[in-house]
């Protein structure tokens, strides 16, 4: 069996572009893989066909030969849009591996240690909470999904002094824990957007009486020691990872004790491979997974089978692949705002939904257990994306 082609297709998930591989072989097998969307999606293009002649005419089903080799073949270590490349590329030949014995890709990892992966939803504002409260209750009453992510923020932290950033935070969590259901888990994802790490702790700390699930990424992942130090002053639980790139990177927050759960995303570290590598190094640490997962319903299936065969996988995170998707924010920053249903990720047919808040194996169909839509792939779909950079009061940037 040998490498023939590599397929790119521009498609869309909601207002954001998704690029999308095939990977074909000479005996009529086809691995699928998506790419992170990092930002400049164009650039991928052209990336992916680069690599692709380090591999045309090579057996896919040597994964960990394939993925060093492009590793190595740089002088230096591949960067962001390097490795969302990889990470594609990666998924392809997991696909193929598992298709050519007629087997699903968990069984080539030990096979299935859990018979279903628990996920959880993002909201990802802080809406009032009688409207999270009603957008809760619709998920869980359509999916049966019993955890949720949420901003921490209900102010603006840049326009408003911090200690009534931390007192707004910290009573809206209050009165969401006593207007929803008792048994609903609620993580806060603060999207690295705090710089001082005294901040970051008395933000944790105000939310922690309440039972986070988890309080995600305050601060900027440039400074691993400073990880050790606000999880030494924290009393709730502290995850991280999505910005991380390796098992190096993994390896030194886990040597300073800097997170309590690891969110790497598959997409983003070069692959399947790589996630494996990263998610042994922590299981040694005692520190649980719980994948970085905003992509699309690609990425979801990858993920699954990652999820269903780690041993210290803790839950996943999930994106509808169609209707809500970011159940409120619009990208006006309206906390409030009204989701866009009529738009979402068309490019795989039978995506992974939830069943009782949990994703089901699908143990009798090889591969990622998908099928992807042509029809869609086939007309490119590219849509401008980029992040809302938000402005201090005197004029600065800050992180977005």
């Amino acid at each position: 069996m040998k490498i023939e082609r590599l397929r790119a297709y521009m498609s869309r998930d909601k207002d954001r572009p998704r690029v999308v591989i095939a990977i074909d072989t000479d005996d009529g097998l086809t691995g699928w893989g998506e790419c992170y969307n990092h930002g400049p999606d164009k650039a991928l293009l052209p990336l992916l066909d680069y690599l692709f002649e380090f591999i045309r005419g090579q057996d896919p089903r040597r994964i960990e030969y394939l993925i060093l080799y492009l590793m190595q073949q740089s002088r230096f270590p591949p960067g962001a849009l390097g490795l969302a490349a990889i990470s594609a590329i990666d998924h392809c030949l997991w696909d193929i591996s598992a298709k050519a014995l007629g087997v699903p890709v968990y069984m080539l990892l030990g096979g299935n240690v859990r018979d279903k992966v628990r996920v959880y939803a993002g909201v990802y504002t802080a809406p009032d909470p009688a409207i999270a409260r009603d957008e809760l209750n619709a998920l869980n009453e359509q999916w049966g999904l019993t955890a949720f992510k949420l901003s921490p923020y209900r102010i603006d932290m840049h326009a408003h002094r911090w200690g009534e950033v931390v007192r707004t935070s910290a009573e809206y969590f209050r009165n969401l824990r006593e207007t929803v259901r008792a048994d609903y888990e609620i993580a806060f994802d603060a999207h690295a957007k705090i710089f001082e790490v005294g901040q970051a702790m008395q933000l944790g700390n105000a939310l922690a009486p309440y039972d986070p699930l988890f309080f995600e990424e305050p601060l900027r992942p440039e400074n691993v020691e400073a990880w050790g130090e606000l999880k030494r002053g924290l009393s709730c639980t502290l995850a991280t990872g999505e910005s991380l790139y390796s098992r190096f990177e993994f390896l030194r927050l886990l040597s300073v004790k800097g997170c309590d759960i690891i969110q790497p995303d598959i997409c983003v570290v070069g692959g399947l491979l790589e996630m494996r590598k990263i998610a042994a190094i922590a299981e040694a640490h005692y520190v649980t997974v719980a994948p970085h997962n905003p992509m699309g319903p690609l990425a979801t299936a990858v993920n699954l089978h990652f999820s269903a065969a780690q041993p210290n996988f803790r839950i996943l995170e999930y994106r509808l692949p169609h209707g809500p998707n970011y159940a409120f924010g619009d990208g006006r920053g309206d906390a409030n705002a009204q989701p866009d249903r009529s738009q979402g990720a068309w490019y795989v047919k039978d995506p992974y939904l939830p069943k009782d808040g949990y994703l089901e194996l699908r143990p009798g169909r090889p591969g990622w257990g998908v099928e992807m839509d042509m029809d869609v792939l086939a007309k490119e779909d590219y849509v401008h994306w980029e992040r809302k950079v938000p402005r201090r009061p005197d004029g600065s940037t800050a992180y977005a």
